[in-house]
Order: C-alpha cells, then sequence, then structure tokens
C-alpha cells in the first residue's frame, strides 16, 4: 500500500511514513549531522530554537540504556534501527535578565522533529517517532536538568523484513491512513 494525496502535496510529505521493521544498518555520522541540520532549520518562537538531541549508534556504549528508557514494548522492535534519538525542549527562554517560560517549547521541537523526519526519508532512511517512553527513566540516563523535559524519541535506520518482527506487529506494518482536509481545517471558528 503507497499513501496518495489529493492536493498538491510534496511527494517526499507523502512517502514518509513510519515503520517498525529495521535491518539494524548503522546510520554514518555524515548522514546523521544532515538530518540534525535540516532539525535546525525548523522554525521556533523568537528563533530561540529549544531543542536538543541526544542520540545513540546501534553499538554505541549509551545505545542499550537508551533503548531501554523506552516502553517494553517499544524496546521489542527499536532496538534494530541504526540509531535511537531522544528530543528534549528548553521550557524556559534563558538570557542574561532572567528566564522566562517559552509556551512553545514542545511545539517548537516537534517541527525539529518533522524536519528531521523529512530530511531522513529524503536520504532513504526511515524514521519512527515514540512517546511510548518512560519518560522519568529517559530524563535520568539522559541526564536532562530541571527546566528541559524530554518531549519524544525516535529512530532513525532502513526498513527492514517485517517477518522479523512479532507476529501482531507484522500485521500493523503497514502505511497508516490519514483524515481528509475537511475533517481538519475549517473556516471560520473551532470545530470539534
Amino acid at each position: 500500500m503507497t499513501r496518495t494525496a489529493s492536493q498538491k502535496v510534496l511527494p517526499l510529505i507523502v512517502e514518509r511514513w513510519s515503520p517498525r521493521a529495521f535491518d539494524g544498518t548503522n546510520v554514518p555520522q555524515e548522514d546523521l549531522d544532515v538530518i540534525f541540520e535540516a532539525a535546525g532549520l525548523a522554525a521556533s518562537a523568537y528563533n530561540y530554537q529549544p531543542w536538543q538531541f541526544a542520540y545513540a549508534h546501534k553499538g554505541d556504549a549509551n545505545f542499550d540504556a537508551f533503548i531501554d528508557a523506552l516502553v517494553p514494548f517499544n524496546q521489542t522492535w527499536a532496538k534494530e534501527a541504526g540509531v535511537i534519538v531522544f528530543a528534549v525542549s528548553d521550557e524556559f527562554m534563558r538570557s542574561d535578565k532572567g528566564n522566562n517560560p517559552n509556551h512553545s517549547h514542545s511545539f517548537d521541537t516537534g517541527a525539529a522533529w518533522a524536519h528531521a523526519a523529512l530530511q531522513a526519508t529524503a536520504m532513504g532512511y526511515h524514521t519512527h517517532g515514540m512517546t511510548g517512553v518512560d519518560f522519568a527513566k529517559a530524563a535520568e540516563v539522559l541526564g536532562v536538568p530541571e527546566g528541559y523535559r524530554v518531549e519524544m524519541a525516535f529512530v532513525i535506520g532502513k526498513q527492514g523484513d517485517v517477518k522479523q518482527l512479532p507476529e501482531m506487529l507484522q500485521e500493523r506494518e503497514v502505511i497508516s491512513t490519514r483524515k481528509p482536509v475537511s475533517e481538519i481545517a475549517f473556516a471560520g471558528p473551532f470545530k470539534v
């Protein structure tokens, strides 16, 4: 199955999806740097860029500990990706005049993650974002101080054979559908 769009959406956006079957292929650091540079080009309130990304390559000293910070369900398949990444946001806009709460830190970090996912897709990789994370454990493993928030994790890698997944996940390893524009965008006031 392939995803389609009825409008003139960029093919790259239509092609992006989140498989769970990864083949363990390493993601070269040069490629990862390009993906993070794309993330860093995301828009943010006041250009504050509140995101930071902590990552580990498969086989690195931190990889297993990072995988262990996911919920058990996600650990079962994410361990086969080439890289695991945690997106962390700064809850404050910090300056020499003091720290002011940043209302959009999570939103802005989400925009950066979306840029990373699209860049990875353009480079022939797949990503899978997760909020199935033990957030307290992740903050501890990553050494995230107070005032920063672990937003999510994502993995990057090459798509693997669906047969390597547990049977219940094999059935779910399909490109998901999306709501039509008529259900997500409205002229005028908000609608429920």
